[in-house]
């Protein structure tokens, strides 16, 4: 099988909103737009918003590698998202992980590469 491209599609009741989330907080880029989805390109990968959303939380499973997930999630909330609890060190080390949601409520998490 020859794979052409890898895109994951989440549901945003705004899409507008979610679009310009993504723009601002992750600096995604519009690689394709119809009424219906909207592709957004981010770090190599192909993120499709798709208008039918109700707004409700959901897992998305989508993980967004940072240097700095502290930092990395109040860029989060400052684009509109929210983390429902502060990223915690863990075994004396910086936090490695954030779960937050996008303005949709689409979960994502933010994870640093551990060394």
């Amino acid at each position: 099988m020859t794979v052409e491209k890898l895109k994951i599609t989440i549901w945003a009741a705004d899409t507008a909103r979610a679009v310009s989330f993504y723009i601002r907080c992750f600096g995604a880029e519009i690689v394709r737009e119809n009424p219906h989805i909207t592709e957004l390109a981010i770090a190599n990968g192909i993120i499709a918003i798709h208008g039918s959303g109700e707004g409700k939380r959901t897992w998305t499973g989508l993980t967004f590698q940072v240097p700095d997930v502290v930092a990395g999630a109040g860029e989060v909330t400052a684009a509109g998202g929210k983390c429902d609890r502060e990223p915690q060190p863990e075994n004396g080390e910086p936090p490695h992980l954030a779960i937050c949601e996008d303005t949709e409520g689409n979960q994502l998490m933010l994870s640093r590469q551990r060394r």
